[in-house]
């Protein structure tokens, strides 16, 4: 007797060029060369209209980088730890990885990861081509997200965010933590020429993506893409937040 279900079904969604929601369970392995011993998923890449790739990664016990991930000339690169512990290393630096423990390395410096323990390591890794600008540059960066204190976001009280890199001319990117308390959303759909890429760390929320409302969870991805309207209500009694890359401090390219 077949066990395979009746039907098949996903809540996924894949606009090319606008959004996508992709949900953990549709996710596939990809061999990316230098990293072993670790389940990877592409899960946003300039394939689908991104300007950048981001990945969500599985490391077994003893797995990791075998060569420096995103160490290309011109590309700068950023690792989160979801669960799981390990170690880190990029530019001479080292540090060590927890739930919340994140890195960015600067353009061509690229990022070493391990698995230290024997449980599973999950990361989330990221990768874009730095945009120079003269007379500033972007550093190594690495902390604690959970020892980062969260602010009011828009004045709403049921929103809050927290910056994970340095609000610094030099840097064109940065990483935010949003998080929706019961009840909590945006005040408006904002239309915008920055475009994310979205991880649900907890809770589920119902998201406005261009024409389209779609239910939300934790372990969902989300890209948005430039000009793509967007708002979200938390549901439930848990917190719905998540981790998104922006860019930001550049103008835009003719």
């Amino acid at each position: 007797m077949s066990n395979m279900p009746e039907i098949l079904a996903t809540r996924a969604v894949v606009r090319p060029g606008s959004y996508a929601v992709i949900p953990a369970a549709g996710l596939v392995n990809n061999v990316i060369p230098g990293v072993e011993k670790c389940r990877v998923s592409i899960v946003a890449s300039p394939k689908i209209g991104a300007s950048f790739v981001q990945y969500v990664a599985e490391a077994e016990a003893g797995g990791g980088t075998s060569r420096p991930f995103a160490a290309e000339a011109g590309v700068e690169s950023f690792l989160y730890c979801v669960e799981g512990e390990g170690t880190w290393a990029a530019a001479g630096d080292a540090g060590t990885l927890k739930p919340g423990a994140y890195a960015f390395a600067p353009a061509g410096a690229g990022l070493e990861f391990r698995n230290t323990a024997e449980g599973k390591l999950k990361l989330l890794l990221y990768k874009q081509r730095y945009l120079p600008l003269a007379g500033h540059a972007a550093r190594l960066i690495s902390g604690d997200a959970d020892a980062i204190p969260f602010r009011v976001y828009e004045g709403l009280p049921q929103v809050l965010i927290k910056d994970l890199l340095p609000a610094e001319i030099g840097f064109d990117l940065n990483f935010h933590i949003l998080s929706f308390l019961p009840g909590g959303g945006h005040p408006f759909v904002e239309t915008h020429v920055q475009e994310h890429g979205a991880y649900v760390l907890s809770g589920a929320g119902c998201y406005y993506l261009n024409d389209n409302w779609s239910m939300i969870k934790k372990d969902d991805f989300v890209w948005f893409g430039p000009f793509c309207p967007q708002a979200a209500y938390g549901v439930g009694q848990e917190e719905f937040t998540y981790i998104y890359s922006k860019d930001c401090h550049r103008d835009a390219a003719l």
